[in-house]
Parts: structure tokens; C-alpha cells; sequence
């Protein structure tokens, strides 16, 4: 990919780049919606992600081009910026005008992205993009951020620059992903542990449902607010930051002060998906698969029926997965309301998976899926 990539460039900037990054996407295993309740969520780096070419320039302008989309951009070099729509260049922009807060840009720059995540999948495209725009900002001018400080600035600039109310789990997966490892966050504190994912005779397929997701136009912010409400009504009695300090017990003691049956359905996925993080990250360290895959059936359910964030597509993509005999787990990943879903699929029953499961869902929904099939990958890195 590389050596396309400069050669690309190339073509674009008639001189090649003096530097190449990566930054994985990035699957959640478990634990969804919870990231911005302050839970313990379980994602891992993905093979898919976003390659990043540049060099620098002497017109004073920073070049925005991409070979996934046709909109192309140049900035002049200024000491801030304001977002300009909803292209895509406006994810690395955000990132130049959060960084240019602390550090002017003495040069102009020429850009050249490509990804192969699926957008709008849910694989967090615009974490991948923002990571590798910081990590490599931060890495060829030796601007010494530390690596937590990476994810948090590119954090920001999805709250602030584009407008989403994210959590921190997608920046922080693409940015500390490894091989063959998940990550154990508490989105609160920003702990975190690396655990095993040794998927031993599965794989992990990723399933696009190929119903675009665009997280700013969802209902994402309004299941924060509905989180926030039930937040505020526990609050009447006892003392919380966010709803994950509850354990089941004590939620299932003080619930009654939430009045709104839907804010309550909301409340309680948040409470019990904590959980099954807990519970996905002992069944991973005593090598039980079974147990695993449980868990992430329990976790679609909850999505579907309480939270209320999968749909037709995500469902019929998980219905087959229960029917077949060679997946032993599967959910939506992702915010929802489309985007992808993942199974664990036995090793050898690739094609046959694919084949059976396109047929299904064409004939459920009208249109066929996009079936990956996926390493546990490393995060942003210089190639």
C-alpha cells in the first residue's frame, strides 16, 4: 500500500511524500454506549484503516486530497480555522486547529489520504482519519504530545470542531490498538488494560450492512441527553459522576427515581453492558469462547430492546449469525442505526459464510451486505 500511495502522491503533487503514516480502524467486542457514561468498554484495532502521505510545501497552504473522495481543499496557513461543512476534509482540519492553538504551523503542507474502512459503517473512519492527522503532526514535527494526550486532542476535535458528543473509545482504540490484543478502557478514568483476544479457530468477520450511518445526523445525541436525564434523576438521592459507577445491585435499589420508562430502558443497557465487559474480559483471559459469544448475543439484545439502536438491518445480520452453526457470537458495533455488525466465525467457513449470509439478507432487506473478514491489528504507526 505504501509504495501506491507514493506513487499517488506523486501523480497529485508532482513530488513524493516525506513521510507515511497509518491508523487503524477500530471494532468495539463489547460494551456499546457506554463511553460516554464513563463504562468499561472492550474495542480492538482493526486491519482495515486510513494511510496518510505528506510533504511540505512552500505556498504557504495546507492540501487536502484524498483517493476515496473527490473533494479536494487547500487552507491558507492562519492561526485558526472554522468547520466548512460536512466534507471529509474537515476531520484533519479540526485537528490542524486544535493544534495550531499550542503550536503555529511555520510551513504549508500537502496531504494525501486513503482508507479502506467502510464510511459510515461504524468502524470509526473519522477517529482513524483525526488519529492519523495528530499522530502525524505530532510525529513529523516532534511537537511532543504524549501518546494519551493524541486520542484526547482528537477527542476534542469530534465534540467541539465537528459537533458529535462521542466518547473517547474510538480515538483511544485506533491510537493504542495491538496485535492480537483488546483493550479494556474505563472511559472515566482513562485505565486501561490489555488483555488476550487469542480467537484461537475463529475469526472475526465484520458485516457492513451498507445502510450508512452519519453519527451527527443520528440519534446519538439524543441518547446522551436520555443518559444525562437519568444521571440527573439518580442524583436526587445519591451521588454520582456518571451512571457506570452503578453495579447492578445498587441501580436495580435506586431506579424507581427514574420516572420515564424509556430513560429507565436506557439506563438500565448502560448498567448491564458495564457488566458484561467485566464479565467478556474474564471469559477472554480463561480462554472461553462460548462464554464470550454469549455475551455478545446478550449485548445485541439489549441494544435492540432497550437501547433501542439497531434496526432491521443490524437484526437480520444477527438472526442469521444465531442460526449458523459455525458463528459463536455476534452484535452490532458501532453507534447503530446501521453501519456493521461482528461475528466470531470458525476458521475454513469463510466463503460459505459469506455466500449464505449475502443470500439471507438480500432477500431480507433488498440489497446485499459487504463481508470482511479481519486480523486483530496495531495502532497508528509510521510506515
Amino acid at each position: 500500500m505504501k509504495t501506491e500511495l507514493i506513487s499517488k502522491f506523486l501523480e497529485k503533487y508532482g513530488h513524493e511524500p516525506t513521510a507515511n503514516y497509518f491508523t487503524p480502524g477500530r471494532v468495539n467486542l463489547i460494551g456499546e454506549h457506554i463511553d460516554y457514561n464513563g463504562g468499561l468498554v472492550m474495542p480492538c484495532a482493526v486491519t482495515l484503516g486510513t494511510w496518510l502521505s505528506m510533504a511540505p510545501n512552500e505556498d504557504n497552504v495546507i492540501r487536502f486530497k484524498s483517493l476515496n473522495f473527490p473533494e479536494e481543499h487547500e487552507f491558507p496557513v492562519q492561526s485558526s480555522y472554522t468547520k466548512t461543512g460536512a466534507e471529509w476534509y474537515n476531520y484533519p482540519l479540526g485537528v490542524f486547529n486544535e493544534i495550531i492553538k499550542k503550536y503555529p504551523l511555520t510551513t504549508g503542507l500537502d496531504l494525501l489520504f486513503f482508507g479502506n474502512i467502510p464510511i459510515g459503517s461504524g468502524l470509526s473512519s473519522s477517529a482513524s482519519i483525526e488519529v492519523a492527522m495528530a499522530y502525524a503532526l505530532n510525529s513529523y514535527f516532534n511537537l511532543g504530545y504524549e501518546k494519551i494526550e493524541i486520542p484526547l486532542l482528537a477527542q476534542k476535535v469530534e465534540n467541539e470542531f465537528i459537533g458529535v458528543n462521542c466518547g473517547i473509545m474510538d480515538q483511544f482504540a485506533v491510537a493504542f490498538g495491538e496485535t492480537d490484543k483488546a483493550i479494556v478502557l474505563n472511559c472515566d478514568t482513562l485505565h486501561y488494560k490489555i488483555v488476550d483476544c487469542n480467537l484461537g479457530n475463529y475469526r472475526l468477520a465484520i458485516i457492513n450492512t451498507n445502510k450508512p450511518r452519519k453519527l451527527a445526523e443520528s440519534k446519538y445525541n439524543q441518547r446522551v441527553a436520555e443518559c444525562q436525564t437519568a444521571l440527573k434523576q439518580l442524583n436526587k438521592e445519591i451521588s454520582l459522576n456518571n451512571l457506570c459507577e452503578l453495579n447492578a445491585d445498587k441501580f436495580d435499589e435506586y431506579n424507581h427515581l427514574i420516572t420515564d420508562p424509556i430513560v429507565l430502558n436506557r439506563a438500565t443497557h448502560v448498567v448491564n453492558e458495564n457488566d458484561r465487559v467485566n464479565q467478556a474480559a474474564k471469559a477472554l483471559n480463561s480462554g472461553n469462547l462460548t462464554e464470550f459469544g454469549r455475551l455478545m448475543y446478550a449485548s445485541h439484545q439489549s441494544l435492540k430492546d432497550l437501547y433501542e439502536v439497531t434496526g432491521a438491518e443490524l437484526d437480520a445480520v444477527v438472526e442469521f449469525c444465531s442460526d449458523y452453526e459455525h458463528v459463536i457470537g455476534a452484535r452490532m458495533t458501532g453507534a447503530g442505526f446501521g453501519g456493521c455488525a461482528i461475528a466470531l466465525l470458525k476458521k475454513g467457513q469463510e466463503d460459505d459464510f459469506t455466500k449464505k449470509l449475502t443470500d439471507f439478507y438480500t432477500d431480507r432487506i433488498g440489497y446485499a451486505p459487504t463481508i470482511y473478514i479481519s486480523e486483530i491489528g496495531t495502532g497508528a504507526s509510521v510506515i
